[in-house]
């Protein structure tokens, strides 16, 4: 069974009326509103397809044991399927404890628009778990994901993404999400892991399934350097949603003693008006926020998405607050990191924006209580380092 774009949009736009046999269908003079969201009308739709195609696995990966004291995590973002697979061998050498995928771990947003079932992103998924790299890897290393635009289905989409239910279903089979994740709508997780006194909790935000539509500039016949979105402070955008928010603030008051908050989206900086943080400043001012006033512990925050990489700054309620943004690992946009640096200028980034490709460490000195993030590039020479307390 196939489901052309244009049929869903019109499954999700109207409902059949059904007349009665014995008596006429009452006359109308207004439509009538229909309260049936996008996500129910499709729902039989992928119900029926569930049973009819193969849904790609990446495979078992180990479990990580509540009990372990991490020292060593390793992330990355950015992982094109049809690319090469080098980085999983520089990244296994580094002896990583477990490695956290952060967003557009593959790019399957190829000709969604022919095909409600999102086919290409599927194909995209059983290519990429086909690489015997990536499954030599995942074999040996315990892994937790969260995904970004090109594995949620289109480019940049948030809530109103009318296949964002399949794709979900498609990251969760995939990835083998745990029961809780599979429980709610969206993909975000949170662990703790370790010995009271060493104990990281690790939380992976979803930033598309209730992301608010972004606000565009208006069009113009050069595309804007930096991007072209407006910030949106409207009291009605999101981009947690509010069931997602509730949990946040719930997750953050467990006790914990370093915390690692995932956004497949940066976070800290402005400077640009790609996505990210910065497009609803009222949304990145409550997470901020939200963080300064967690239980008493260490933090970073990870991010991936800009096909580059470097180390941020803020300070925020007396607080220094410290962003690794990795990205990409197999699908670089160039290796001037010069070039890159002078495009994007960024009061809050602390070093040059890496274009080249590359991967994030975390290493945590539990005796000193510091935290060292280390930007690498595809020979797993040091791009960037930072080493702060807490």
């Amino acid at each position: 069974m196939r489901l052309s774009l244009l049929a869903a949009t019109v499954l999700a736009a109207a409902v059949p009326l059904a007349a009665q046999d014995d008596e006429p269908a009452p006359h109308r003079t207004t439509p009538s509103a229909v309260s049936i969201t996008p996500d129910q009308m499709l729902a039989p739709y992928y119900e029926a397809l569930r049973q009819q195609v193969e849904m790609p696995v990446a495979g078992a990966t180990p479990a990580l044991s509540p009990a372990m004291t991490l020292t060593r995590i390793a992330f990355g973002s950015c992982n094109h399927q049809s690319a090469p697979q080098h980085m999983w061998a520089q990244i296994a050498a580094q002896n990583p404890q477990m490695f956290l995928m952060i967003g557009d771990n593959v790019y399957g947003d190829n000709g969604w628009d022919a095909d409600a079932g999102l086919e290409s992103l599927r194909k995209s998924y059983a290519l990429q778990a086909s690489h015997p790299e990536f499954r030599d890897f995942r074999a040996k290393f315990p892994m937790m994901a969260t995904w970004d635009d090109h594995d949620f289905g289109l480019n940049d989409a948030g809530a109103s993404f009318p296949m964002r239910r399949w794709a979900e279903d498609l990251f969760e089979t995939f990835w083998g999400s745990s029961d809780a994740v599979r429980s709610r709508p969206g993909v975000y997780e949170s662990t703790i892991t370790g010995p009271e006194g060493k104990r990281v909790q690790i939380i992976l935000l979803d930033t598309r399934f209730f992301r608010s539509d972004l606000k565009r500039m208006a069009w113009s016949k050069e595309r804007p350097p930096l991007g072209g979105y407006l910030p949106d402070a409207s009291a009605d955008k999101t981009v947690l949603g509010a069931e997602q928010w509730a949990w946040l603030e719930q997750e953050l008051a467990k006790p914990a003693d370093l915390r690692i908050v995932v956004s497949s989206t940066q976070v800290i900086t402005t400077a640009h008006q790609f996505e990210g943080w910065t497009n609803f400043p009222a949304e990145r001012t409550r997470l901020l926020d939200m963080l300064s006033r967690r239980e008493a512990s260490g933090l970073v925050m990870l991010s991936g998405d800009r096909h580059a990489g470097g180390i941020y700054k803020a300070e925020h309620q007396g607080e220094t607050m410290w962003e690794l943004t990795s990205s990409s690992l197999n699908l670089a946009f160039g290796n001037d990191n010069d070039r890159s640096t002078a495009r994007e200028p960024d009061a809050a980034r602390v070093t040059k924006f890496f274009a080249e490709e590359n991967y994030g460490l975390v290493d945590i000195d539990w005796k000193a209580k510091t935290l060292t993030m280390t930007l690498k590039g595809n020979t797993s020479s040091v791009l960037a380092e930072q080493s702060f307390g807490w």
